[in-house]
C-alpha cells in the first residue's frame, strides 16, 4: 500500500505480546482481513485486537488514543476504541502500538443499516463530539485535517494533473477553487475526528455502535467532520445528515463549503496514490468527487 510501510505478521505480534504483555501471550493471534491505510490489525483471542502502525505518520496514534479517547468516550453516543495497554518499539518493530477491545459490528453498507438511520446517528455523533470541551486539546496545524483546507492546495492541484482522464480535471479544479474561496473558520475550535469514512464506522443490529481510527483526532475547524455528506452517507440520506447536524450545531454555509473541500481533497489525492496499489480506495475517491461535482452542478 505504501512504499515505506513496515510489514507485520502474526508471529511478530506474538513475540511482542510475550515480551511486553505476557497475560495475553497464550491467546491465538490472527490477522484481520479488513484493509486499513495506516494500521495492521490482529485479533488476540476473541475479545482483543492489536493495532500496529504500518507507516511513520501513524506512529503517534497509540499515545494520542490513550491520552484523549478516555476523555471523549463518555460524551458521545457510540463506543470508542480506548486502549487497554500500550506496547513499546523493539529492534524488530519501530513504533508504539496498542491493544484495544474488539468491537463487534461491520462497516455500514446499504444492507446492514438504513441510510437514514445512519445519517441521523452519525450526525448525532459529530454533534456530540463537537460539543465536548476542547480546552487543552491538541490543535490541528499545517496540512492536518482541521487546519485551513488551503494547506492541501498544492497537493490537490498535483493530484488533479496526475489523475489525467480518470476525472474531469477542469470541473474538479473549479470545485476545489470554490471550496478555497470560503472564509476560514473564525469561531472556537472543536474536537474533530477528521476521517469519518465508512471504514471507520461500525454498525451492529441496524445502528451505528462505534467509531474507530482516531488518527486525525485533534482540535480545529468543525468543517473537517462534515465530510460524510459527500463521502459516507448515501446520496439520498445526505440532506438528512445535514438537517440533523444543523439542528445540533447550526453550522453556516461557509463551514459546509469548507467541509466540501475536506471531502474533495483526500478523495482527489487518493485517486492517483491508490490507483495501482488499492484500486478500491481509488474508486471510493472517484465516487466522492462525483458527489461533489453533482452537488455543485459541475457534472453536466
Amino acid at each position: 500500500m505504501h512504499p515505506d510501510q513496515v510489514d507485520v505478521d502474526a508471529g511478530l505480534v506474538r513475540r511482542l505480546l510475550a515480551g511486553q504483555h505476557p497475560q495475553w501471550a497464550d491467546l491465538p493471534v490472527t490477522p484481520v482481513a479488513e484493509l486499513g491505510t495506516d494500521h495492521w490489525l490482529f485479533r488476540i483471542g476473541d475479545d482483543l485486537v492489536a493495532r500496529m502502525p504500518r507507516i511513520g505518520w501513524a506512529a503517534g496514534q497509540a499515545d494520542s488514543d490513550a491520552r484523549w479517547l478516555p476523555r471523549l468516550a463518555g460524551h458521545v453516543p457510540v463506543t470508542l476504541p480506548v486502549p487497554l495497554a500500550l506496547g513499546e518499539p523493539t529492534a524488530d518493530y519501530p513504533f508504539r502500538w496498542s491493544v484495544v477491545r474488539w468491537l463487534p459490528g461491520s462497516t455500514p453498507t446499504g444492507t446492514n443499516v438504513d441510510p437514514l438511520v445512519l445519517a441521523d446517528e452519525l450526525a448525532a455523533f459529530v454533534g456530540a463530539l463537537h460539543a465536548v470541551d476542547a480546552a487543552g486539546g491538541p490543535p490541528r496545524t499545517g496540512t492536518e485535517r482541521g487546519a485551513p483546507v488551503r494547506g492541501w492546495d498544492a497537493a490537490v492541484r498535483e493530484a488533479i494533473a496526475l489523475a489525467g482522464n480518470r476525472i474531469v480535471g477542469r470541473a474538479a479544479l473549479a470545485a476545489w477553487e470554490h471550496c478555497l474561496d470560503a472564509p476560514d473558520h473564525d469561531g472556537p475550535p472543536v474536537w474533530i475526528h477528521g476521517d469519518l469514512l465508512a471504514g471507520n464506522l461500525l454498525v451492529d443490529g441496524g445502528h451505528l455502535t462505534a467509531v474507530i481510527d482516531f488518527g486525525a483526532l485533534g482540535v480545529g475547524d468543525p468543517a473537517a467532520d462534515l465530510q460524510p455528506y459527500w463521502s459516507t452517507v448515501a446520496a439520498e440520506a445526505a440532506p438528512r445528515f445535514r438537517t440533523r447536524l444543523d439542528d445540533l450545531r447550526a453550522y453556516d454555509e461557509a463551514t459546509w463549503r469548507r467541509g466540501r473541500g475536506w471531502s474533495l481533497a483526500p478523495a482527489l489525492t487518493g485517486i492517483p496514490y491508490y490507483w495501482d496499489t488499492v484500486p478500491a480506495f481509488a474508486r471510493r475517491g472517484l465516487r466522492t468527487v462525483g458527489r461533489v461535482l453533482a452537488d455543485l452542478g459541475l457534472d453536466r
